[in-house]
């Protein structure tokens, strides 16, 4: 059996509570179906006196017990005949067709509880699928995200899980109810006919052998399909979030042509796929048919050349009860089709979980009890792929100092600032905190230390209060206020329509650029943190914002280490340090008034921006 579909179902345990039901409610069902069907047999033979003398005769009696079809066969016989005796044909009919009636009621009822039993354990199954790969991409690393695309990911929470869900829902179906109710009416066939039932099982392979050759071309073409609904979704996250620019370069008819490409290339697929799916479907019914005319056939010979063990209302009543055999064999045919195309989504969505995250915690780290001396790198060497990103880095960042890192676009500033909270691994040498390296530490803990402001406000489609509070859910309302004070914010909050809690729309669309900037720092300033990273939390704004932000990173940074990545010189001169980074070595370092007195990059950067 495929690895991926045992894992698929293995999400929905425990199944303690559910499975019991759903097999008891199945067995029912089957129960009351046959009953149904096996009324048939009397209908011809006791209501329409087709018995023979020597069978009036056997009926009158009662039979003694034997375990078997044949000793319940002939008690039904008795009481029906006794009862046609007393009520009439007429009689007798109303009394079979109220059974048949009762028993199809029945049948029906436990199928839909077995159904309600089977729809919780998809559920189960299919929530703890998506939770599981959710809490998957939570827990990867950042570079994971750079290299993959976010549509993409999207489509396999949502897209590839609906797709298992239906296959779960189909293959519990397939593997437990159709058999058994297969098995069922094949014993009940084998106790009427057992020459007529062995040369029906010879016939029935064909039908399978079809439909499993269509199945396994299904398996590719879902996975393609899967893959281009990824880059739909991914077209579709880019263009509304870059819908600004979209419209200010005129273009959309680019953006339209590379969707609509994607979205004629899904519907060829899925067209392709619809052909062959669908194909399954008339294969059965045609070959359903053509099996009932061979029964027919054969069968019907023998009952006429008198060489069967069935008479002609046992002979139909077989074929009635033969044809229902087709209906759970054309449903495991139409269900081994849907589950290749579950299979396909299994294993893109297995791909995201079973994706080892770069950064983990050693099994011997330790929580970090404390901030006490300072955070140093010794020979630090850092890559994204092959060409190193940083180059023997040596710093050493005291506690309570002011680092500022400055220098060109790329060389290496914000991927240095990013290895302090383990959002990458170097390649070479080590980071240390407190003389001990960061191995050393629980990830999260050491990440608790750590207030990152970065030049994009990251902010969530929520209330003002939820975005400064995040990740703290226990934070007082007067805990968020004096937050919201020391990074400039509570006069613009409180302007707002419901103050702390008017949603900010997403990404904080509905307010400016330095509003989104001063919650993202009096978040910082809820967390408390004892370190602090700002990459470059001021190049985006306009003057007056940036006064109003730099206050507040001002207020912020008081009796912290801070690391700070700035482009803006003059926002960093105060610094107990500056650190000039190009092409991924510290080419200069010291003090704003000592840095001016050199000729080198730092004054040159200076001296640009000063013009």
């Amino acid at each position: 059996m495929d690895n991926t579909y045992i894992r698929l179902i293995s999400f929905a345990r425990p199944l303690g509570s559910k499975l019991p039901k759903y097999i008891v409610f199945t067995f029912l069902s089957i129960i009351f179906s046959l009953t149904t069907l096996s009324l048939l047999i009397p209908v011809f033979d006791v209501i329409f006196e087709r018995l023979t003398p020597e069978q009036l005769i056997e009926y009158t009696r009662k039979p003694e017990f034997t375990f078997g079809f044949e000793y319940f066969k002939r008690l039904f016989y008795h009481y029906l005949y006794l009862w046609k005796q007393e009520y009439g044909p007429f009689g007798t009919l109303l009394y079979v067709c109220s059974v048949i009636a009762v028993s199809s009621l029945l049948s029906n009822l436990f199928k839909y509880f077995s159904n309600v039993e089977l729809s919780k354990i998809r559920v189960t199954a299919v929530t703890r699928i998506r939770n599981t790969i959710f809490d998957k991409v939570t827990r990867l690393h950042i570079g994971y995200f750079t290299n993959e695309r976010k549509g993409d990911i999207m489509s396999r929470i949502t897209n590839d899980v609906q797709e298992v869900e239906n296959s779960i829902v189909n293959s519990m179906t397939v593997f437990f109810r159709e058999p058994a109710t297969i098995i069922a009416y094949f014993a009940v066939l084998f106790a009427l006919s057992t020459k007529l039932t062995l040369f029906a099982i010879l016939i029935l392979p064909i039908s399978g052998g079809l439909i499993s050759a269509i199945a396994k071309r299904l398996k590719k073409k879902a996975r393609e399909s899967q893959e281009t609904l990824g880059n739909i979704v991914n077209i579709l996250e880019e263009s509304l979030s870059g819908m600004r620019v979209i419209k200010a370069f005129t273009a959309r008819g680019f953006i339209f042509g590379r969707f609509s490409r994607e979205t004629q290339r899904y519907a060829d697929i899925t067209i392709n796929i619809a052909k062959k799916n669908e194909l399954a479907s008339p294969i059965s019914e045609f070959l359903g048919v053509f099996f009932v005319a061979v029964i027919l056939v054969y069968g019907g010979n023998l009952v006429l050349n008198e060489q069967s063990e069935l008479d002609a209302s046992e002979f139909f009543a077989y074929l009635g009860i033969f044809t229902q055999v087709l209906q759970p064999g054309k449903a495991i045919s139409k269900s081994y089709t849907s589950i290749q195309r579950g299979l396909a989504s299994g294993e893109r969505i297995f791909a995201v979980i079973d994706t080892k995250p770069a950064i983990q915690n050693h099994p011997e780290a330790a929580p970090v009890e404390a901030f006490n001396e300072g955070i140093e790198f010794s020979n630090v060497s850092f890559s994204y792929g092959e060409e190193l990103v940083l180059k023997d880095i040596n710093l050493r960042i005291r506690k309570g100092s002011t680092v500022a890192l400055v220098g060109p676009s790329g060389g290496g500033k914000s991927t240095l600032a990013d290895l302090i909270p383990r959002f990458y691994d170097p390649v070479g040498g080590e980071v240390r905190l407190d003389g001990k390296p960061l191995q050393a530490y629980e990830v999260q803990s050491l990440r608790k230390l750590m207030g990152i402001v970065t030049q994009e406000s990251i902010l969530f489609n929520d209330t003002i209060f939820n975005n400064i509070a995040f990740g703290l859910p226990d934070a007082s309302e007067d805990a968020v206020m004096q937050a919201a004070k020391i990074a400039n914010a509570h006069d613009f909050i409180m302007q707002t329509e419901q103050g702390y809690q008017t949603k900010i729309g997403e990404r904080g669309s509905r307010l400016s650029g330095g509003q989104r900037q001063r919650l993202s720092i009096a978040r910082a300033v809820l967390k408390n943190p004892p370190v602090l990273i700002l990459d470059e939390a001021t190049s985006a704004l306009d003057s007056e914002s940036e006064k109003l932000v730099q206050e507040a990173l001002t207020n912020l940074m008081k009796n912290r280490t801070s690391i700070v990545i700035a482009h803006r010189l003059s926002t960093i001169q105060h610094a107990d340090e500056i650190v000039v980074v190009e092409n991924g070595r510290i080419v200069e370092r010291g003090n704003h008034k000592d840095l001016l007195q050199q000729d080198g990059l730092y004054r040159k950067l200076t001296l640009m921006q000063s013009v």
